[in-house]
């Protein structure tokens, strides 16, 4: 398997580095990364629910399509990329906002990001890769957040974080 890299920032964002993903899990040094939140006509959010093999966080439901951006690739176009990875589609995506956070997600390894949040709109029907997804639903949101509020623990951290955030922008669009 090839040896990923995250790219290091600094709290705005500004590229201090590279360094192994792993690496950067198990010291929690913070590293660019995006969340990519896609909705239908019906403005329900696609979910996918982590692949059990994936090395943190598995099993959990989470936002559409999440990653790094590679050395050099701008983060828009890894968003691109993954949306292909992840669920076998792509879309539009506009930038949302962006937001630091530092979390244990489980066997000792910390997620510290600089997250930038991407929104997209699609009816395509999801293709995962069975290696990264175990599973993809449409929700209605006022549910999920009931839902979420109810049962933390079947949702990734970076997601909890994020949902209210994504919550305002949208009622911000309206």
């Amino acid at each position: 398997m090839q040896v990923e890299y995250v790219i290091l920032v600094n709290n705005n964002d500004q590229p201090l580095g590279a360094m192994e993903k792993m690496e950067a899990h198990e010291k929690g040094v913070m590293h660019r990364a995006f969340s990519v939140f896609v909705y239908n006509s019906e403005g329900k959010m696609l979910l996918q629910k982590r692949a059990d093999s994936k090395y943190h966080s598995p099993g959990l439901w989470s936002n559409t399509a999440c990653s790094h951006p590679r050395t050099g690739e701008k983060t828009d176009d890894a968003a691109h990329r993954r949306m292909m990875e992840e669920m076998g589609f792509d879309c539009d995506l506009e930038k949302a906002f962006t937001f630091i956070y530092k979390a244990e997600v489980g066997d000792g390894l910390i997620e510290h990001e600089f997250d930038h949040v991407f929104i997209g709109n699609s009816n395509q029907t999801p293709k995962p890769d069975p290696e990264e997804v175990g599973d993809w639903k449409y929700v209605d949101f006022d549910w999920l957040v009931g839902d979420v509020n109810h049962n933390p623990d079947e949702y990734t951290v970076w997601f909890r974080i994020a949902l209210e955030q994504v919550k305002n922008h949208m009622e911000s669009k309206r």
